[in-house]
């Protein structure tokens, strides 16, 4: 069976989630989120126009009972209920001012609620107060008591509770956490699609690797009776070749195979590892109709633990990858190693066509192609090799069109060397 149909899976270049759908779900968030914020604005100010509304009602009932309190008939009893009953009622700021808007005083007794350092002058406390008054006036207006002549004789002025401002601040608060939660949600949701991706394509990989294994056991006996049967030079020399390329399917079904599974990392020299790879592909190279040079500039051994079946790969990937962006008739692959301390960089430089800025953004998501035939998993692979397998780091260095690319492989060195 198909490894495709077995995992019902299109080419992956194809999505099945259309980008108009995740638009939509984007804009109904949003505009659920803008819905939610100007609901809770409107309910929210509602609640503080009614506490605003009482409080102003509470000062008038205020300014009347302070109105009878102060009139030198009063009783004890009166003033009594005033002081015990009515003064703790009120939690807001209220300030008594002449008609000139100045504060009486004493501040203590023509104030309520208005918190002052006790180590202020009284001058000082007098600015603080009529900063106050300033503040409250730009807010509310105050009540005013005038006399049968209609002579203002004082204002009421007051400010809001720390009541309102909490009340204020709530549906922010509340769209905050709205928004905290939805980002939750959203990194949890695109984390698991792409946890559940990751499992497909390991199982296709572990398939593969399973579904090449019998065949290629089948040809390694084959070949052994081949080598009985034909001992002759021009024969044995055919069947050698067939048994490299056998070897060579041997290594991609144990590549494919790892896939998903906890690498077995050695410590293993870098540049003899470059010189091995670069031998093999500078064989196939040819072939390309080009002619490309790998040039090694690697003065000394540098060594890392590695999974060597695994990071050979990755060198593989970067190589084909430079020298199909190669257009021109000759072209060269630069490898470099510069040491980091603790870690190593390792450039490959190719002298091709280069990469525009849109492709150098999404050169290692999975899917992504500008080639005509490919799946585009080369170098999302790569990067998962470097940076999972082996907790290094891989990234596009520059690339400029028609100037060619330079990718960059960051490894920690293996201490014990």
């Amino acid at each position: 069976m198909s490894i495709l149909k077995k995992y019902n899976i299109k080419k992956i270049t194809k999505f099945n989630i259309s980008p108009l759908s995740k638009w939509y779900v984007k804009v109904l968030l949003f505009l659920f989120s803008l819905a939610f914020i100007a609901s809770s604005i409107i309910y929210t100010n509602t609640l503080v126009d009614k506490i605003v509304g009482r409080e102003k009602a509470l000062l008038k009932f205020y300014t009347v009972i302070y109105e009878h309190y102060s009139d030198p008939s009063s009783n004890f009893e009166d003033i009594s209920f005033f002081e015990e009953q009515i003064i703790p009622q009120i939690n807001f700021p209220i300030i008594i001012t002449d008609s000139n808007d100045v504060p009486l005083e004493p501040f203590e007794i023509y104030s309520l609620n208005i918190d002052t350092d006790s180590t202020l002058s009284y001058s000082q406390k007098r600015e603080v107060y009529i900063e106050y008054v300033q503040k409250m006036k730009t807010s509310y207006a105050p009540i005013i008591l005038v006399d049968n002549n209609d002579k203002v004789l004082q204002k009421y002025y007051f400010y809001h509770s720390a009541l309102v401002d909490k009340f204020r601040s709530l549906p922010y608060l509340a769209f905050v956490v709205f928004l905290t939660f939805v980002g939750i949600g959203y990194i949890a949701f695109s984390a698991s699609r792409r946890h559940e991706a990751s499992k497909v394509w390991v199982g296709m990989a572990k398939e593969a690797a399973h579904q090449l294994g019998t065949p290629l056991s089948s040809l390694l006996a084959w070949l052994e009776i081949l080598k009985l049967r034909h001992e002759d030079d021009y024969n044995q020399e055919i069947i050698s070749e067939m048994s490299n390329d056998i070897a060579r399917l041997n290594v991609v079904a144990t590549r494919f195979s790892k896939i998903g599974s906890q690498a077995d990392l050695t410590t293993t020299n870098i540049r003899e590892l470059i010189e091995h790879i670069s031998g093999y592909f500078e064989k196939r190279l040819p072939h390309l109709g080009r002619k490309i040079q790998i040039v090694r500039e690697i003065n000394k051994d540098y060594f890392c633990k590695l999974n060597v079946d695994l990071f050979s790969w990755v060198f593989e990937n970067l190589f084909k990858n430079a020298a199909e962006a190669i257009e021109e008739k000759h072209g060269t692959i630069f490898i470099t190693i510069f040491d980091r301390g603790k870690s190593i960089r390792i450039y490959i430089r190719d002298t091709g066509k280069g990469m525009t800025k849109s492709v150098r953004r999404h050169v290692f998501s999975p899917g992504f192609t500008t080639k005509k035939r490919g799946w585009g998993l080369g170098l999302s692979l790569t990067k998962k090799i470097v940076e999972d397998y082996h907790k290094g780091k891989i990234w596009v260095k520059d690339s400029a069109l028609g100037k060619g690319t330079t990718f960059v492989i960051e490894l920690p060195k293996d201490e014990k060397i």
